[in-house]
């Protein structure tokens, strides 16, 4: 291998590994800012802020006595709060028992239960939060489809083999789509009957509203066979299918329409595909196997269906119109929900085995992720962000030692009972909670390099 073809590999190894940085670092950097922040407000003095575990490259120490730094292996951080043994908040009872009487309040083993346990549980509220913001800013720049439909911006797409010009054009309002009326956008079984009912054919009669006047254009099916995402680590992803791209034929049968693609996925059983495809009005084909896929349904449990990556969209851009602050704060809480709800149900189904462990991806998985997910743009790089840190916040919330969850458990304990377990029982179970979760992180290795 020459170096000129070399070195592409090299750009995008190093894309993916920058991506993935900066997605752990955004992640983990607000995770410790929360229990630093709530901790410092509580009256616990942190001596250690770091991102990054092992040799420190940088640091500096704070007006308050806290220590920022940035250490060698950007794959976690962590808070040492005053009478801390290690990153975990174990408990170092030598430096407890050197510690001036006065100054144990500013400890988090002397402070106040209720101190301690809002510190604790500030990481991963503030990880629901960032992904929340997130989500909501998300809406906010991008809008809402503008009701009734209009087109925003046309896409660019392969010509009719019937010959036939595509007549739409930016801020077109649809009102007929071969006759049949356009329902609000909002009415979603009006909608879903709409679509069901247009003809499967490659040129459709649109009757729009143009500067005030009613007219009759030709244009391509509401949902051709675009390609408006590709999944990361996905069949599609493999052959470098790109967003923009037109997949105009399977195994050399012309595909104009999105469900005759899955249609062709879903019934090949896995058997290899032969694509071809349109992109910037070059055309060229490309083989690929379908995967199965543990894919979430709307009722709460997963199916398993043949896949091959991608997300499709309409033929055009639809117009947008402002989304109110308040319904977008709103719109993105109930996403951080739903990514709550869509992980515990995942976890829950691979524990029970109704769905492959290969689900659960590690670092080299996250990364990978992260570079193709970057490479789509900026939206998505957030939107990666907000879904990784809503993940983060309910994985630490998990009552295992060593972990946030773990630590509320044990405040939880001591409020009721009156008293924190003994040191030496503490120290047990943190063992086994730091193995437990060292377990699971070469399980999700393993999938990384054998599913």
């Amino acid at each position: 291998m020459d170096l000129a073809s070399f070195l592409p590999q090299i750009s995008g190894f190093a894309f993916t590994i920058v991506s993935f940085i900066a997605v752990i670092s955004i992640v983990v950097a607000v995770h410790e800012y929360g229990h630093y922040i709530v901790g410092r407000w509580s009256g616990i003095h942190a001596e250690v802020f770091s991102l990054g575990f092992g040799p420190v490259l940088c640091s500096r120490v704070d007006r308050h006595g806290t220590r920022w730094q940035i250490a060698l292996l950007p794959f976690g951080g962590f808070v040492k709060f005053l009478g801390d043994a290690n990153a975990a908040s174990g408990k170092d009872a030598d430096a407890m028992a050197e510690i001036d009487p006065a100054q144990l309040r500013r400890t988090m083993h002397g402070a106040p239960l209720w101190a301690r346990a809002a510190t604790v549980a500030a990481g991963p509220v503030f990880n629901f939060v960032l992904s929340a913001v997130i989500f909501t800013v998300l809406i906010l720049s991008s809008g809402a489809a503008r009701d009734p439909l209009t087109v925003g911006q046309v896409i660019d797409l392969p010509a009719a083999s019937t010959g036939e010009v595509y007549g739409l054009q930016a801020g077109d309002e649809i009102l007929a789509v071969e006759g049949i009326k356009v329902p609000s956008l909002a009415n979603g079984e009006a909608w879903t009957r709409f679509t069901d009912a247009i003809p499967m054919q490659e040129v459709l009669g649109y009757r729009v509203l143009r500067d005030g006047v009613e007219q009759e254009v030709a244009g391509p099916v509401l949902s051709p066979t675009l390609v408006r995402f590709v999944a990361p680590r996905s069949a599609a992803s493999d052959i470098n299918l790109q967003p923009g791209d037109v997949i105009t034929a399977i195994d050399g049968a012309p595909v104009y329409e999105f469900s005759q693609l899955r249609e062709a996925v879903e019934g090949g059983n896995g058997a290899p595909l032969v694509l071809d495809i349109w992109r910037n009005g070059a055309e060229f084909e490309e083989t690929l196997t379908p995967r199965r896929t543990d894919e979430p349904q709307p009722g709460g449990g997963f199916e398993v269906k043949w896949r091959i990556g991608i997300g499709g969209g309409m033929a055009f851009d639809p117009a947008t119109e402002t989304v109110g602050v308040g319904t977008a704060i709103g719109s993105g809480v109930a996403q951080v929900g739903n990514v709550i709800q869509m992980s515990l149900s995942g976890l829950g189904h691979m524990i029970l085995g109704n769905i492959s462990t290969c689900n659960l991806s590690g670092p080299i998985g996250i990364a990978e992720t992260s570079g193709a997910v970057a490479s789509q743009g900026i939206d998505s790089f957030f939107r990666l962000v907000a879904l990784i840190s809503a993940g983060i916040g309910m994985l630490n919330l998990f009552p295992i030692p060593a972990l946030d969850g773990g630590h509320l458990v044990f405040y939880a304990y001591e409020a009721v009972v009156g008293r924190p377990p003994r040191d030496r029982v503490m120290q047990v179970l943190m063992t086994v909670g730091i193995a437990l979760v060292l377990s699971m992180m070469v399980f999700s290795l393993s999938n990384d390099l054998f599913c």
